[in-house]
């Protein structure tokens, strides 16, 4: 028996560069030019080699779905790809490092080869690329033909072209074991919070807010960022598999999450943007002091201040106030990033909202969370429904 052929057309965009994003592939029959298989996604904020990357990442495995034995022609109009994956071209992005190495893990470099076409021989992966960034969704569909005088490998009748479900078609956001239930494909859009490293405000035990900019990370606070951002590289894949590889960066303004971010972006191959909403609770005139010297000149007040979400730090924000402006800013994502991963550089109070809002905790209940510095949570929120994937998660 003759080894089998397949083809992979793949594109990928990004509109803004980096900007909304999508990828698309195909797979094809090179005897016939009949499509097997169709994938495409949206990625949210990336670049546009990461959308090629990931188009090739993904039309690799629906290739390798349909025959694991098969030999590969990729052909792509991303002529970084294709010299970079014939190993023509050194790869100097550490990003673009692991998006290629995790191509070449899909299929055995040797049963694959890669051509450069131009964009106009490309024009149905483009158009399953624009796809997916227009309709912001996940798309795969599984499309089995077989040659005339032949019997399809799936076992459908000969000359057939079967259409596969969405309940059939392998994919790694089925719900894995221990997950809650659902009864719907919506997809929802998840957040991965990051606390900031260590700070000397944190050492100290001092209430840190956001009243002023500062302070900056200490270098155990950079090692723990460093920590948390190998974790972000793994969401996706080798760790919480069913979740979508993080594509959106966002901080709060502060020094301390500002420099987490850099440290995040590097790792991840993004960039970041300002959310002022992640902010910290601001303390008023309580930040920088410990507990101690706040008891010293406002005793009573900081115990209400603890006890009562709807009390006011003298000058600053209660904890309903943080509440509000995380609960907008998660449905601001909700409504805009559906199917993505988004990474939040955030602080201790704001971790803490989302989490106890996630659990459908009222605000004071959601204060008896723990958040240790660098420490990653992540939840995922639809319209009508939340789920907690995990809180604290330890880094060091």
């Amino acid at each position: 028996m003759s080894e089998r052929r397949l083809v992979v057309e793949t594109d990928g965009g990004s509109r803004g560069n980096p900007g909304p994003a999508g990828y698309g592939a195909l797979v094809r029959d090179p005897s016939t030019g009949a499509v097997l298989a169709e994938r495409a996604g949206y990625l949210g904020i990336v670049s546009n080699n990461v959308a090629e990357y990931t188009g090739l990442i993904e039309g690799l495995r629906a290739a390798v779905e349909i025959d694991p034995e098969a030999r590969i022609d990729v052909r792509a109009d991303s002529r970084l790809v294709v010299e970079q994956m014939s190993g023509r071209w050194q790869v100097k992005h550490e990003e673009m490092r692991r998006l290629a190495a995790e191509a070449r893990a899909v299929c055995p470099p040797g049963r694959v080869t890669y051509t450069w076409v131009p964009r106009a021989a490309n024009t149905a992966a483009d158009a399953l690329a624009n796809e997916a960034m227009d309709t912001r969704q996940t798309i795969a569909r599984d499309l089995v033909a077989a040659a005339p005088g032949s019997a399809a490998r799936s076992g459908t009748p000969t000359g057939q072209v079967r259409v596969v479900p969405a309940a059939e078609v392998p994919s790694r956001a089925q719900r894995p074991s221990g997950a809650p239930a659902r009864f719907d494909d919506e997809a929802p859009v998840t957040v991965v919070l990051v606390r900031h490293g260590e700070t000397p405000l944190t050492v100290s035990h001092a209430y840190s807010g956001s009243s002023v900019p500062g302070p900056g990370l200490t270098s155990v606070g950079r090692a723990e960022v460093t920590a948390a951002a190998e974790v972000l590289a793994r969401v996706g894949r080798d760790l919480w598999a069913d979740l979508a590889v993080p594509t959106e960066l966002l901080a709060s303004p502060m020094v301390r999450t500002q420099e987490t971010a850099r440290i995040l972006a590097e790792r991840l191959g993004l960039s970041a943007a300002t959310d002022a909403r992640f902010a910290e609770c601001d303390f008023g005139r309580w930040d920088g002091l410990t507990r101690a010297e706040i008891e010293a000149r406002d005793g009573a007040l900081l115990r209400t201040w603890h006890e009562d979400p709807t009390v006011r730090a003298p000058g600053g924000e209660s904890v309903s106030d943080v509440y509000v402006r995380v609960r907008a800013a998660l449905d601001d994502l909700v409504r805009t990033r559906r199917g993505a991963t988004v990474v939040v550089a955030c602080h201790t109070v704001v971790v803490r909202a989302a989490v106890g809002m996630t659990l459908g905790a009222v605000p004071l209940g959601s204060m008896q969370v723990r958040v240790p510095p660098g420490s990653v949570s992540i939840v995922r929120r639809w319209p009508n429904d939340t789920e907690l994937v995990v809180s604290g998660y330890p880094v060091l």
